[in-house]
């Protein structure tokens, strides 16, 4: 097969690649090829089963139309201050303006109008007052919530756009190797499985997001495409009593805190709030069970939970951060045979496991069923541990009651943004023809700004055709 863009990946930034070429009037032939199902046919059958199955070839919830995100929170963050790094790269204006264009475009396929975290200035004003006392910063960031369900809605309605304008989409094909001939990208080898088939083109956009961020590692190595070790993110899911973050939910709705606690000093920071939400269990394909949370428009719990991310960094001599936060996911998975593990926030502090019959008398009823009371220190490296629970005393400063003994933590909670390309501010690497979008790229984290990117490199390679 012959084509004039090759996108991998159908998440937002492969989406929204493809879907600014077409508004820029390209007319060179896109081919948009994903390894997981079209958004319609992703149904996880834990909703029948009760507990997950380990669906193969792929996890439902993190493969196919749309990416993992949309399948998570459905939320878009509509500051440039959140989301990764991208703003370094090509700097805060054009980020900026970019996402109220692209917030535009999730408006016409049916996102709600509505916008969380505006609208109370001195309450705002109150909770950043409590986080400065407390040592931490606060992010107030607008949030479009479109909601797990709803956000499948509109990505299908996407995904019909696309197909109605005529890009071909591969679904079910899996990008195995890129084809570079001096330093130069002709292409990808594709596999459903059965065969494979090779696709030549003039521009490889590689958008495999944060499930994709190990393969893409192990592309550059291979292939010597320029990239550095970057970030990778250890840490938990904790889950409260909606009335502990009751002031937060209502004025901001995601509170996005940030602190260095003592006395390691690395960065920890709260990441993908869901007021009323549900938290889930994600397989990636080396069969890691991670955690991870949902929010539904219409379907609310008792509960809130959020993840407490400890930021690591590696160079020398060690430089596999993705690796080293596989073996922290691994070692936890062991403890709970296969399955999340669950602990008291209190029993952490007093040195003992969690068992079930403690978690059924609590006040906080875990919104996991299938997770397994145990001891997830027993798992987590000390440094990650420490900080985090350190950072959990200073949100109790700004959530009183957050640090309570009932507060459930869920782990392993990873976040794979672990080797950022190389490259210049047009998206080329250092082989030619050649781009890398996205979460998996090292560049962003999360939809709108994986969006963003996407958006800017449909314009790049349109206004190359013109």
């Amino acid at each position: 097969m012959k084509t004039d863009v090759l996108i991998i990946g159908a998440g937002p930034a492969g989406i929204f690649t493809a879907l600014e070429l077409l508004r820029r009037g390209y007319r060179g032939r896109i081919v948009l090829a994903e390894k997981g199902e079209a958004v319609e046919n992703r149904r996880c059958p834990k909703a029948s089963t009760g507990k997950c199955v380990n669906c193969r070839p792929n996890c439902h919830i993190t493969t196919g139309f749309s990416g993992a995100g949309a399948f998570s929170d459905g939320k878009l963050s509509l500051s440039c201050e959140v989301g990764g790094d991208l703003p370094s790269l090509i700097g805060d204006d054009l980020v900026q303006e970019t996402i109220g264009y692209v917030d535009g475009i999730y408006l016409e396929f049916g996102a709600d109008t509505h916008i969380e975290g505006i609208g109370n200035p001195e309450k705002t004003k109150e909770i950043r007052r409590n986080a400065i006392r407390a040592g931490l910063r606060l992010v107030d960031c607008p949030i479009r919530h479109m909601g797990t369900e709803k956000a499948q809605t509109i990505y299908y309605g996407i995904e019909q756009y696309l197909i109605r304008q005529g890009v071909e989409l591969l679904l079910g094909w899996e990008c195995t190797d890129v084809r570079i001939e001096n330093e130069h990208c002709r292409g990808a080898y594709l596999t459903d499985g059965r065969q494979t088939m090779e696709v030549e083109s003039a521009h490889t956009v590689v958008a495999t997001g944060r499930r994709g961020a190990d393969w893409l590692d192990r592309l550059c190595v291979e292939h010597g495409i320029a990239h550095q070790p970057g970030t990778v993110d250890i840490g938990v899911r904790v889950e409260v009593r909606n009335e502990i973050m009751e002031t937060v939910n209502e004025v901001l709705y995601e509170s996005k805190l940030i602190g260095y606690p003592a006395p390691f000093k690395n960065k920890v920071r709260t990441f993908c709030q869901n007021p009323g939400g549900f938290v889930a269990q994600e397989n990636d394909d080396n069969d890691l069970a991670v955690v991870n949370g949902h929010s539904f428009k219409e379907l609310k719990s008792d509960n809130t939970n959020l993840a407490i991310l400890c930021s690591h960094n590696f160079s020398v001599p060690f430089n596999q951060p993705i690796a080293y936060a596989q073996k922290v996911g691994e070692l936890t998975n062991m403890l709970g045979a296969g399955h999340i593990l669950v602990q008291r926030y209190g029993d952490i502090l007093s040195g003992k496991r969690t068992w079930q019959k403690e978690l059924s008398q609590s006040n906080v009823k875990p919104t996991l069923p299938d997770a397994v009371a145990g001891d997830i220190t027993a798992a987590m490296p000390y440094r990650s541990m420490i900080n985090i629970i350190n950072f959990i005393q200073a949100v109790d400063q700004v959530v009183p009651g957050f640090a309570s003994y009932e507060t459930l933590l869920y782990s392993p909670e990873l976040k794979f943004y672990s080797n950022r390309v190389k490259m210049d501010t047009d998206f080329n690497t250092s082989v030619s023809g050649l781009h890398c979008l996205g979460d998996s790229s090292g560049w962003t984290r999360g939809l709108m700004m994986a969006s963003v990117m996407g958006t800017l490199m449909g314009r790049k390679l349109a206004q190359q055709e013109a």
